[in-house]
């Protein structure tokens, strides 16, 4: 069963062993040259219900494109953007 980015970051925050400040999140961002960039996990300070928040950002969920943790990928998504 796939699962949503929201779902990934939490067990990656919550679960034993596993830790968000290595993990890499890949976002939709129409302002950077081709249209991504990466957010470091350690730079996330609250994931919420819609939203994930930096210390600058407040981003949505659905601009998630990838997160890969210690270089494998666990989410992915399949069309960009929504």
């Amino acid at each position: 069963m796939a699962r949503s980015a929201r779902e990934v970051l939490n067990a990656l925050r919550w679960r034993n062993g596993f830790g968000l400040a290595r993990a890499e999140i890949w976002v939709s961002d129409r302002t950077r040259p081709g249209a991504m960039r990466v957010v470091p996990g350690a730079e996330v300070t609250e994931l919420g219900r819609r939203y994930f928040s930096t210390a600058h950002a407040r981003i949505p969920y659905y601009k998630i494109l990838r997160i890969l943790y210690a270089a494998e990928v666990l989410f992915e998504r399949k069309t960009p953007g929504r």
